[in-house]
């Protein structure tokens, strides 16, 4: 069995995003906790009926019925992920039932207070800070109440050690968890914003090249397994050259945030804008037929038209040249529909610009010209 086969068979078919890796982690816990009590309490179970540890018959039973809970809270969190904090809540009442057990009915293990202690890092951990004192008050309130009550009570000197031991715990992992989810959230907002820059163009904010070619193949791949058509839209900015030499880079940049926007707010969710040129923009259109893809590539052509950024003292005129190419048919790579696209553009500009083309698959020179 491979390790990865046996960490689905523990944990189940689940999964977490980058930014859930404290969740992951915090998931993974718990199981290897409630499998781990689990497994120990059952061997306990067995030395008993081996005559090697001999326990008391009522708690006997209270481990039989501890082991069997733990086993059925790890079934039903396992490859559950949304079911963390019900499980987790009820293994922390089934652990304190089992260790109020071992202390009314094991009095010749000295040491059964430890189960207490070593309940309160897990709580702090799986379940928060407020549960983490919540069980802690309780723990110390209830080792005071029931002291005097049990058969071989612990000296007034071994309970205030354990009580200040207990409290001085709850402080401790109060620190640390409190230190520990900061530094994971700063951690998450670092790594997000070097995603952020290593995926985005800085300027426009749209996807750099990379990132969109990248975006592009995982669809490609969707739709070669589903059948569903695609098209790419090639966006090129007619006469970019002059607005840098004639007002600048810095009006040339904000042309470029200003177009990026516009084509921001025509697509839909499920497209990938990227900029991968000077002022090239591609949009990669999903389970989009050429006649979806020619509207909205006139459509971008009007907005675009109609943008006027104000630069300086004056508004300027921006208009582009539009490339459009469909896969309706036998799934093709992106190199090879991007370059269809690229042709298209280019034929819109040698007709006058600011206007749409397409080519279809297997022609030579676009055709179908609009705008």
């Amino acid at each position: 069995m491979t390790k990865r086969t046996l960490s689905q068979w523990i944990f189940g078919d689940v999964s977490f995003p980058q930014s859930e890796e404290y969740d992951e982690f915090r998931y993974k816990f718990l199981i290897a906790l409630v499998l781990a009590g689990a497994v120990l309490t059952a061997i306990f179970v067995i030395g008993e009926y081996g005559k090697i540890n001999r326990i008391q018959t009522p708690h006997l039973l209270s481990m039989q019925l501890f082991t069997l809970a733990s086993f059925g809270l790890w079934l039903v969190l396992r490859g559950r992920r949304h079911w963390f904090r019900p499980v987790g809540w009820a293994y922390e009442i089934a652990c304190l039932m089992e260790y109020t057990s071992a202390q009314w009915l094991v009095p010749n293990d000295e040491l059964r207070l430890l189960w207490f202690f070593t309940n309160i890092p897990g709580v702090f951990i799986l379940l928060g800070q407020r549960a983490g004192w919540v069980i802690t008050g309780l723990s110390v309130f209830w080792l005071i109440l029931s002291n005097s009550l049990m058969l071989s009570p612990y000296s007034g000197n071994a309970m205030a050690t354990a009580c200040f031991g207990m409290i001085y715990m709850g402080v401790f992992f109060h620190v640390y968890g409190s230190r520990s989810m900061s530094y994971f959230v700063r951690m998450r907002d670092y790594n997000l914003q070097l995603e952020q820059m290593a995926s985005h163009d800085m300027l426009t904010g749209v996807l750099n090249a990379r990132a969109y070619y990248a975006a592009c193949e995982q669809h490609i791949q969707i739709a070669s397994r589903t059948g569903q058509p695609y098209s790419v839209i090639f966006v090129d900015l007619d006469h970019f050259k002059s607005v840098n030499d004639t007002h600048g880079h810095s009006a040339g940049d904000a042309v470029l945030r200003a177009v990026a926007q516009c084509m921001r707010h025509s697509i839909r969710q499920s497209d990938a804008l990227g900029r991968i040129g000077g002022e090239e923009f591609s949009i990669f259109m999903p389970n989009t037929e050429r006649a979806g893809a020619l509207q909205l590539a006139e459509s971008l052509r009007l907005a675009v038209q109609s943008l006027e950024p104000w630069i300086g003292e004056r508004n300027l005129s921006i208009t582009a040249s539009i490339g459009v190419a469909a896969c309706e048919g036998q799934p093709e790579t992106m190199q090879a529909i991007q370059q269809r696209a690229d042709q298209a553009m280019y034929e819109a500009k040698k007709l006058g610009r600011n206007r749409v083309s397409w080519l279809e698959r297997g022609q030579a020179l676009p055709t179908g010209l609009a705008g």
